[in-house]
C-alpha cells in the first residue's frame, strides 16, 4: 500500500468521534483535579479547626492559667476573678475589631466584607483576607475569655477562608473554583462536629441547594478527608459519647406534643437574641460593647459557671442523665441569657452548640417532669428527648431540618432514634416558620422563590447587613452591589440615603457585630 493510501486511511483527528473522546479525556482529567483539591481542601479545612482549637486554649492558659474545657477553667479561678477575665476578653476582642475595621478598609479589597454562606451561593471565592484575619483574632479572644457563644462557627469560617484561598492559587476551571471553598465549609462542619454527612448536608441545604449535583462529589470527599484527619489527630469518637438510648414506640405521641414546646424554644431563643442585639446596638463602641456583654456574662458565672463556653460539658451532663431537672432548668434559662448577652453585644462566634445545648437541656427538663406524672412507657427513656430536642431546637434556630436530623444522630450516635428526631424537627420547623423567626442562615431554595418576586427582600440579605449601592436604583429604595434591595435591618432602607464607605466600622457592620455560624 503506498504512503498515499495510508494517509487516506489514517485517523483523521478531527472526527467527530476523536473530539469526542478528547472531550471526554479532558472533562475526566478536570474531575480528578477537581477531586484532588477537594481533598486537600479537606485537609485545610482539618487543619484550620485544629488550630484554632489550639489558638482558644493558648488565650484560656492565659486569662485563666487553665487549657481545659471552659466550665472547668471557671470553676478552677476565684468567683470575683470571672467578671474580669470577661470583660478584658471582651474588651480586647473589640478593640480588634474597632481598629482592625480601619486596617480592613486601607486593604487592597477594600471594606466589603462577604459572608462566606453568601459567597458560595453567589458563586465566589473573594473572601476578605484583612476582614476574616480580623474577625478570627476577635473570635479566638472572646471564646477563649469564657464568651457564652461556641467555637465552631469560627473554625467554619477559617475553614471556609483556608479553602477560598486554596481555589485562588490551584491550576483548576474557573467554574470549579467556588467548589473548592464549598467543600471547606462542608469539610469545616465535619471537623468541627464529628459529622462528615452533615457537613454535606450543611452545604447542600443551606448554601447551594439540593440540585447542585456537579459539586456533590467534591464535597462528600472534602468532608470525608477531613473527618478521617481528625479522627486521627484527635479522637476517632462521635462528639458526644453515650450509651445506647432505647426507643420505645409507645413514646411517639408525647414526642409530638413535646416537639410544639422545642419549636417554641427555638422560636423564642432567636427572639431573645434579636432584641439583644438591637439593645447592645446603641453602643457604637465595639469595645464597650463588647466589654459591657463581657462583664455581664462574667457577673452571672460568678454563681453559675456553666454559662462559659458553648454548653458543650452541659450537653454531656444531660445526654449521661444524672442531673436533677432543677439544675437543668437553672443552667437553661442563665445560659440562654448569658448567649443573648455575648451574641448580642457583637461576640463573633457560633450559635449552633448554644442551640443544641438549649435543646438538650429543656428536653431534659420536660423528660423529668413528664416521668413524675406519666407512665413510663409514655415517655420512654428520658435521655432520648434530650436527643430530640437537640435537633428540633436547631431545626428551629436554622430552618435546615435535614442538617439538624444529619448531625444530631452523627453527633450522638443514636441512630435508632431517627423516627422521633424526624417528627419532632418536623413540628419545629412548622412552629418556628410560623411564628416568622429569622433563621440563624437564609435556606437558598427560599432565596431563589424571594429571588423571583414572593416576598420584597430576598433571603440571603434579609438578616444580614449588606452596604447599599444607590447607582442601579432609585433613592427611594438603595439596592446592594448585587443588585438586591437592601436588607430591612440596613438603616438606610428607611433613611433612603447612600451607606458611607466606611460601613465596616459601624456597630451594625459584620465585622463589628454580626456571628450567625
Amino acid at each position: 500500500m503506498s504512503a498515499a493510501d495510508d494517509a487516506a486511511h489514517a485517523p483523521d483527528p478531527a472526527s467527530p468521534r476523536h473530539r469526542w473522546h478528547f472531550r471526554v479525556l479532558a472533562s475526566t482529567a478536570a474531575t480528578l483535579r477537581l477531586w484532588l483539591w477537594a481533598a486537600a481542601a479537606g485537609a485545610a479545612a482539618a487543619a484550620s479547626t485544629l488550630a484554632f482549637r489550639w489558638l482558644t486554649l493558648q488565650i484560656e492558659w492565659l486569662g485563666t492559667g487553665q487549657s481545659s474545657d471552659l466550665v472547668e477553667a471557671a470553676r478552677a479561678i476565684p468567683a470575683w476573678q470571672r467578671p474580669i477575665v470577661c470583660a478584658a476578653g471582651g474588651v480586647l476582642s473589640g478593640l480588634v475589631l474597632q481598629y482592625g475595621a480601619r486596617w480592613v478598609a486601607r486593604s487592597r479589597q477594600g471594606d466589603h466584607y462577604l459572608d462566606y454562606i453568601d459567597a458560595a451561593r453567589q458563586g465566589r471565592v473573594d473572601l476578605n483576607d484583612r476582614a476574616n484575619l480580623v474577625r478570627t483574632v476577635s473570635a479566638a479572644l472572646s471564646i477563649g475569655t469564657g464568651a457564652s457563644i461556641g467555637r465552631e462557627g469560627p473554625m467554619v469560617q477559617l475553614a471556609a477562608w483556608a479553602s477560598a484561598w486554596l481555589a485562588r492559587i490551584v491550576p483548576i476551571r474557573p467554574e470549579q473554583r467556588s467548589a473548592i471553598m464549598v467543600c471547606g465549609i462542608a469539610a469545616g462542619i465535619a471537623a468541627a462536629y464529628h459529622a462528615p454527612v452533615a457537613g454535606v448536608v450543611f452545604v447542600l441545604e443551606l448554601a447551594l441547594g439540593f440540585f447542585a449535583r456537579h459539586t456533590v462529589a467534591p464535597v462528600l470527599i472534602a468532608s470525608g478527608t477531613a473527618s478521617a484527619l481528625v479522627y486521627v489527630m484527635v479522637d476517632p469518637k462521635p462528639l458526644y459519647v453515650t450509651s445506647p438510648i432505647a426507643m420505645l414506640p409507645s413514646s411517639i405521641l408525647f414526642t409530638l406534643v413535646a416537639s410544639l414546646a422545642f419549636g417554641g424554644f427555638g422560636w423564642g431563643f432567636l427572639l431573645l437574641v434579636e432584641r439583644s442585639r438591637a439593645l447592645f446596638g446603641r453602643l457604637h463602641s465595639p469595645a464597650l460593647r463588647l466589654g459591657v456583654g463581657g462583664l455581664l456574662v462574667g457577673a452571672l458565672s460568678a454563681f453559675v459557671p456553666e454559662v462559659w463556653g458553648n454548653g458543650y460539658s452541659a450537653v454531656e451532663r444531660a445526654l449521661a442523665g444524672t442531673e436533677a431537672w432543677q439544675w437543668l432548668a437553672l443552667v437553661l434559662v442563665t445560659k440562654v441569657v448569658a448567649t443573648s448577652w455575648s451574641s448580642g453585644s457583637g461576640a463573633i462566634g457560633g450559635m449552633f452548640t448554644p442551640s443544641l445545648f438549649v435543646g438538650a437541656a429543656a428536653g431534659g427538663v420536660l423528660a423529668q417532669l413528664a416521668a413524675l406524672w406519666l407512665p413510663t412507657a409514655w415517655v420512654g427513656d428520658p435521655r432520648s428527648l434530650v436527643v430530640i430536642g437537640m435537633a428540633a431546637v436547631l431545626t428551629a434556630a436554622t430552618h435546615a431540618p435535614l442538617m439538624a436530623i444529619t448531625m444530631v444522630l452523627e453527633m450522638t450516635n443514636e441512630f435508632q432514634l431517627t423516627v422521633p428526631v424526624m417528627l419532632a424537627c418536623a413540628v419545629s420547623y412548622a412552629i418556628s416558620t410560623q411564628f416568622g423567626a429569622k433563621p440563624l442562615y437564609g435556606n437558598p431554595i427560599e432565596a431563589r422563590a424571594h429571588a423571583r418576586g414572593v416576598a420584597r427582600y430576598p433571603w440571603p440579605y434579609s438578616d444580614r447587613t449588606r452596604p447599599c449601592d444607590t447607582r442601579s436604583a432609585p433613592a427611594a429604595e438603595p439596592t446592594t452591589a448585587a443588585g438586591w434591595p437592601c436588607a430591612a435591618r440596613c438603616s438606610l432602607a428607611t433613611t433612603r440615603r447612600p451607606c458611607a464607605r466606611r460601613w465596616i466600622a459601624s456597630s451594625r457592620s459584620p465585622i463589628a457585630m454580626h456571628s450567625s455560624s
